[in-house]
């Protein structure tokens, strides 16, 4: 049952980075503590980044494939990000878990309101302008030292700053993040590895099952696409639930 619940939790993970880039980490880790029994928070954060890392970089090939993802900027946002998820996930590491939590959960809601108010003004011809890739390393160091500091993936963050720092469309802002949270959670997972923080088995798990959500989490991206707004609409609702959940649990506790 054990094993049926990780690969179940992970087809869920899976199913989230694929449709909407994010996410992952934001279910992982509360899966992982309450539905699979890691009961160290520090040992889920260091396996959910190492799941929702390999699950990214397995559910970036539809997207590859079917021409959404930008590997310009994807390069220079991810090298960039990199150094900051090594350095946000150095500090984290020492910083009490439920303070994160809530910085987290604020953290979120600004950003979907940010999603909210600029969604009708993103360039939807899918091309990014060149000038704003010399923002796309400065964006990407911020939203990996976020990343590593709270422990995660960093979809929430690196979908808003291909947005912003770009002229992509949403879809391809999806496709190209998850290059970008392969490398931000791989950066954190090894950080957290090292102090032992990793539960090997329980990963492959998630990974097994996210392949499979993340197929069908590819074929929804691609649908709602087609949708004016729907896929932006959809992204920032699901942080807007999930932000107010973990602030009304961490204001509980």
């Amino acid at each position: 049952m054990h094993d049926v619940l990780a690969v179940a939790c992970g087809s869920l993970v899976g199913f989230s980075l694929a449709l909407i880039g994010g996410g992952g980490s934001i279910l992982a880790m509360p899966l992982l503590l309450y539905v699979v029994g890691l009961r160290d928070p520090h040992l889920a954060i260091g396996t959910s980044a190492l799941a929702v890392s390999l699950n990214a970089f397995a559910n970036l090939l539809p997207h590859a494939r079917a021409g959404h993802v930008r590997w310009r900027a994807a390069f220079v946002f991810a090298a960039a990000g990199v150094v900051g998820a090594y350095l946000g996930s150095s500090l984290g590491k020492i910083i009490d878990g439920q303070r994160l939590l809530t910085l987290f959960a604020l953290l979120m809601l600004v950003i979907a309101t940010l999603m909210l108010r600029g969604r009708h003004h993103y360039d939807s011809a899918g091309q990014p302008r060149r000038y704003m890739f010399h923002r796309l390393g400065v964006i990407g160091l911020g939203a990996g030292g976020l990343a590593g500091f709270f422990g995660i993936g960093g979809g929430f963050l690196i979908v808003p700053g291909l947005l912003f720092g770009s002229g992509m469309s949403i879809i391809e802002a999806v496709g190209t993040s998850l290059f970008c949270v392969g490398a931000f959670g791989m950066t954190a997972a090894l950080n957290y590895a090292w102090s032992g923080w990793v539960a090997w088995p329980v990963a492959w798990e998630f990974v097994a099952g996210g392949i499979a959500g993340g197929w069908l989490g590819s074929w929804g991206a691609h649908k709602l696409a087609g949708m004016r707004g729907a896929l932006s609409m959809l992204f920032a609702l699901v942080i807007v639930a999930v932000g107010l959940f973990m602030l009304a649990k961490s204001l509980l506790l």
